[in-house]
């Protein structure tokens, strides 16, 4: 692959990356970029995004089979907290289209030669913990008010939950318990992503300034989280199958708004050159394991 064809990476730095103040009708913008990537390349990430509605199906299939049926909306609930990781192809499909590259959909998984690759592993699964304790205090708040009797209806679910008074508590304390988890796992990663794929400058700085712009934009990141929401409950509805036309305009509106959010950095950064296939031949084992190799021009491999 070339080097245009890697994902680009700077050094950590010591000046934090700059944010911007943006208004709330500059998400239109957002919103209209992010719709003309994916009309400029719809076929393959709705290919890409398909994983979205399986694992939404298998999660609810799961649920219904072997956990208790409380426990299918947390998991809906609680999808929006990881789905900023999940969205990473679709930020580099934007990047890429962005600098003129090859957008062909086998580039959504380009992330793993980055340089920010750790930094990408670590606050996913940071996300992905802020999910499991989500779970567990919506189980915690279900069995405080109807304890553990397990119910395996649909029906029987619905009607105490919507009709008597307990499920009303359950209602109430879990979709406000739930709001700070979403607020908490929003400011962490609303640009965090598409900053580590710009530029290398650490997990912990790319958090900081995903929650320095929610801090600088309340109202517009307000707005931009209230669309999210509306838009990922409009694809549950519609059978998890809505999410693979919602996450692509999603993902790519999102790369659009880390542009508007934080300044560019302009500096010279060093890209990542993926090391050339080496040539192996059989008759040299088990020695070629224990020798240095030469690609297969000839030359030695001379990127760190």
């Amino acid at each position: 692959m070339a080097a245009d064809d890697a994902i680009t990476a700077s050094e950590p730095t010591a000046k934090p990356p700059c944010v911007r103040s943006i208004r709330v009708g500059e998400l239109t913008d957002v919103l209209a970029k992010g719709l003309d990537d994916f009309w400029a390349m719809p076929t393959h990430v709705v290919f890409v995004s398909l994983m979205y509605p399986v694992v939404g199906f298998v999660l609810g299939v799961a649920t219904l089979g072997h956990h208790p049926v409380s426990d299918l909306y947390p998991l809906a609930a609680g999808f929006p907290l990881i789905g900023p990781f999940a969205a990473i192809g679709l930020y580099e499909l934007s990047r890429r289209r962005e600098l003129g590259l090859d957008t062909s959909w086998k580039h959504a998984f380009d992330v793993v030669y980055s340089k920010s690759l750790g930094s990408i592993v670590i606050l996913s699964l940071l996300l992905t913990v802020i999910f499991i304790v989500w779970l567990a205090v919506a189980r915690a708040v279900y069995v405080a008010n109807f304890g553990y009797q397990e119910v395996t209806s649909l029906t029987t679910f619905a009607r105490d939950i919507l009709t008597t008074p307990r499920g009303h508590n359950v209602i109430v304390e879990g979709n406000a318990i739930g709001l700070l988890f979403a607020v908490l796992a929003f400011s962490l990663s609303v640009v965090s992503f598409p900053l580590l794929l710009d530029r290398n400058v650490g997990a912990a700085a790319a958090a900081l300034t995903s929650v320095r712009v929610v801090l600088r934009n309340p109202i517009t990141m307000a707005f931009w989280g209230l669309i999210v929401a509306c838009s990922l409950a409009a694809g549950f509805l519609a059978f998890f199958f809505g999410l693979a036309l919602v996450m692509p305009v999603l993902g790519h509106s999102t790369w659009h708004l880390y542009r508007k959010v934080v300044e560019p950095d302009l500096s010279p950064r060093p890209q990542y050159h993926p090391r050339p296939e080496l040539r192996r031949y059989a008759a040299d084992f088990p020695a070629v394991l224990f020798s240095p190799r030469h690609p297969k021009n000839g030359h030695r491999n001379t990127n760190s």
